[in-house]
């Protein structure tokens, strides 16, 4: 686990606008991305996600100039996710601003993908992003989703991740479908299973309520906590989860 705790705020971007839903479904607007990228720099993100949540149910590429006009506003890494299906789309989105980017369904169609991205922009560049669901019909007990956890396929979320770490994947974003929106916590069983099996980084996300939510998910084996609601909402600031953080005990930046 890294020395220093990540506090990682979402942007899950649909047309344009901020969305956020319960489980992935009704999806609702919760705000302008620019100006909320902007407000959670100001508070002291480490880092800030950036999820077009329907470029890939959509067949279409990630929106470059919302991209854009977010990575002018702040100076911190940021990591943009949905639709990316090849090295170009890798060199258009670091062109606009993007630090890494985040794959999911694509590369579960073309796992080379991975190889690819890491092979020409390092590992580093490369965070893989798994919708996981319970489900009994895998030896972990966790499945990946793929279309915004619309679809469930055939593997094993620990076994997945695993490949993906040796095809060149250096970030694992671990997102709990089943915990997503509903605040009532990480799912620390699943953040567990994944630190035991990963030599990369791991973020925690779905499920964050309250600001005790986010000490168990670091003690579960997190390196990074990200949320979304919570922030924007204005329920809870990143400053607030890091006094938090700070007074279980870890190291907060």
């Amino acid at each position: 686990m890294t020395l220093s705790v990540r506090v990682i705020p979402c942007l899950d971007v649909a047309n344009g606008r901020v969305v956020k839903g319960v489980n992935f479904q009704n999806l609702r607007d919760a705000g302008d991305p620019v100006e909320l990228a902007r407000r959670y720099y100001e508070q002291g993100a480490d880092e800030l996600t950036f999820l077009d949540v329907t470029a890939t149910v959509d067949n279409r590429a990630t929106t470059y100039d919302v991209v854009r006009a977010t990575a002018e506003q702040v100076f911190i890494p940021l990591t943009v996710g949905g639709g990316i299906r090849s090295v170009e789309d890798v060199s258009r989105l670091q062109a606009s601003g993007a630090d890494k980017v985040g794959v999911n369904s694509a590369a579960i169609a073309r796992p080379a993908l991975i190889n690819e991205i890491a092979d020409r922009f390092g590992a580093q560049v490369l965070v893989l992003s798994l919708d996981v669901k319970r489900s009994h019909r895998t030896e972990s007990g966790f499945i990946v989703t793929t279309h915004g956890g619309r679809t469930e396929t055939d593997l094993d979320a620990v076994a997945w991740a695993r490949q993906a770490i040796e095809l060149g994947a250096g970030e694992l974003l671990v997102n709990s479908i089943d915990a997503d929106g509903t605040r009532a916590g990480f799912d620390t069983e699943l953040i567990a299973l994944m630190r035991a099996n990963s030599r990369v980084p791991v973020i925690a996300s779905g499920g964050a309520g309250r600001v005790e939510d986010f000490p168990p998910a670091i003690r579960a084996g997190a390196d990074a906590v990200l949320a979304a609601s919570v922030f924007h909402n204005a329920q809870l600031t990143v400053g607030d989860v890091k006094r938090e953080l700070s007074d279980a005990g870890m190291l907060v930046r």
